[in-house]
Order: structure tokens, then sequence, then C-alpha cells
């Protein structure tokens, strides 16, 4: 019993990770109806941009963590208006290459600068986890709940309560008539985006220094995002949120109690059987967003 305590306290700071990558890219898609190609390159840039804050730089790791969120909002800003938005109205397969192509340039880009060393990320907290009955947790990754939980929430509220998003949730519902309605549908695509694209480089700032920083990292990430998205639902937030769990605990415990070796795969595989059952995923609705 203390063992699946355990295993499952590690899924669930895993799952808010997943579900930050997941609420990023159903938003996009939802909104946007563009198959975001460049998500995982966006989680690694988040991750390098912590690197090279926290360390070459120096700077302080918490403002490293803010600053490399904020970054990741501008470069999915700047890649929405400089290529998406000459793209609107183009066929899918159009925007599909062009993604792919960016998505592409910027792993290569990121391994021509950092070359193909893994880097490690230091942190501020002790090295001595905290340890509560039966159950031991790094304070690190404690952090990472936390701050990931925040995000959640916070994009919760962005999308339900803001006047941001109900402009959001307009464009999504009927674009045509959000626009009559004085909505400027180009910059809710770049807010979108953003806000997508923040949440994919947040992910990556917060897993880089559990885990190591390397130019592949964004591959894994994005299967890890599609599958959470069709798992949930495509345009379904709360859907995302809960399938990033659901893949996270399918992993922990596969691993734990299988095969370490398969821990990727056992996720995949889950999702495979619901899907089976399921195919338009567990929470898909007609219209959702938030």
């Amino acid at each position: 019993m203390d063992q699946l305590l355990q295993h499952c306290l590690n899924a669930v700071m895993l799952g808010s990770t997943y579900a930050l990558l997941g609420i990023g890219l159903t938003l996009i898609f939802g909104i946007m109806r563009v198959v975001n190609f460049t998500h995982g390159e966006l989680y690694a840039f988040g991750a390098y941009c912590m690197y090279a804050l926290a360390m070459p730089l120096g700077l302080n790791f918490f403002v490293s963590l803010l600053l490399a969120m904020a970054l990741g909002c501008a470069l999915g800003a700047a890649i929405e208006m400089l290529l998406l938005s000459r793209l609107r109205g183009a066929d899918i397969d159009t925007t599909m290459l062009v993604m792919i192509g960016a998505w592409i340039a910027m792993q290569n880009s990121e391994q021509l600068v950092w070359t193909g060393v893994a880097h490690s990320i230091t942190n501020p907290f002790p090295a001595e986890p905290l340890i509560v009955g039966p159950l031991s947790v790094s304070w690190l990754r404690l952090f990472v709940l936390l701050v990931a939980g925040g995000l959640i929430v916070a994009t919760y509220y962005i999308v339900n309560r803001t006047k941001l998003g109900k402009a959001m949730r307009a464009t999504f519902q009927d674009r045509d008539t959000a626009a009559l309605m004085g909505i400027r549908i180009d910059r809710m695509h770049t807010a979108t985006f953003a806000l997508g694209s923040g949440l994919a480089a947040a992910a990556g700032a917060l897993l880089g220094p559990v885990f190591v920083v390397a130019p592949t990292m964004g591959d894994l990430a994005a299967s890890k995002a599609f599958a959470i998205v069709i798992l949930g639902g495509l345009g379904n937030v709360a859907g995302a949120t809960i399938g990033g769990f659901i893949l996270a605990f399918a992993e922990e415990l596969g691993a734990g109690y299988i095969s370490s070796g398969y821990r990727d795969a056992m996720g995949f595989v889950l999702i495979i059987l619901i899907l089976l059952v399921k195919p338009t995923g567990l929470f898909a609705q007609k219209e959702r967003i938030g």
C-alpha cells in the first residue's frame, strides 16, 4: 500500500505538467483549428530557456522560470504572426506542412546552439526529501506540482472568467458571428497561440530541472500532448487536464508494477484501449472549449 501511495504521488506531480501540455495544445486546435507540430519544441524551448537563464547567465531560479514562460509566450506569438497569420484560409495540408517545417527548424536550431549533449539544471531546494509518513517527495517535485496546479487554475480562470476568455470561446463557437460582434479574430488567434505556447514552455521549464535538457526532448513530449488531447476530446480543456493525469498514472503504475523499460509505452497502450471503446475520446462534445 505504501508503494502504491508513493506511485500515485509521483503520478500527480507528472500529471500536472502533462495537463499543461494538453491544455495548451487543445486550446490552439479548438480555437484555431491548427495542428501545432511545434508544441513539443516549445516545451523544449522552455527547458532550454530555463537552463540558459539559470546556469550560464546565473539568474535566480524563480526569475528564470518566469522569464522562460514569458519567452515561450513571445515565441508562440511570433510563430502565429509570422507564419500562421499568412495562412488564414489556406487548406489544412499547407498549414500542416508549414508547421512540420517549423518544428524541424526549431529542433535543429536547438541542436546547433546547444549541441546534442544533455544539460542539467541546478535548483535551490534541499536535497533531503520531504517525508510524510510512508511518503517521500523531493522539494523540487512538490514545487513543480504547486506551480503547475496554479497555472492550470489560472488558465481555467482566463478561459471562463475573463473578457479575453469569453472572446476565445466565442471565436471557437462561431468565428463569423464573433467577428460581427466586434471581436478581432486575428488578435484572438495570436493570444491563443501565445497562451498555448506559454503553457508548453512552462511544462518544459518545470521539468527541465527534474530531468535533463536535450534537443530531442520535445519529440516524446509532443507525442504525449497529442495523445492527451485525443484521449480527453479535441477542444475540451477539462478533458485535456484529466487526460494528462490518466496518462501519468498509467505510466507510473506501469513502470512500478510491470517494467520501467516500458514506461512510455504503458500510457499509449491504455489510450489505444480507451479509444477502441470510445473513438472520440472520453469527454468529447459537439461544442466545447473551457
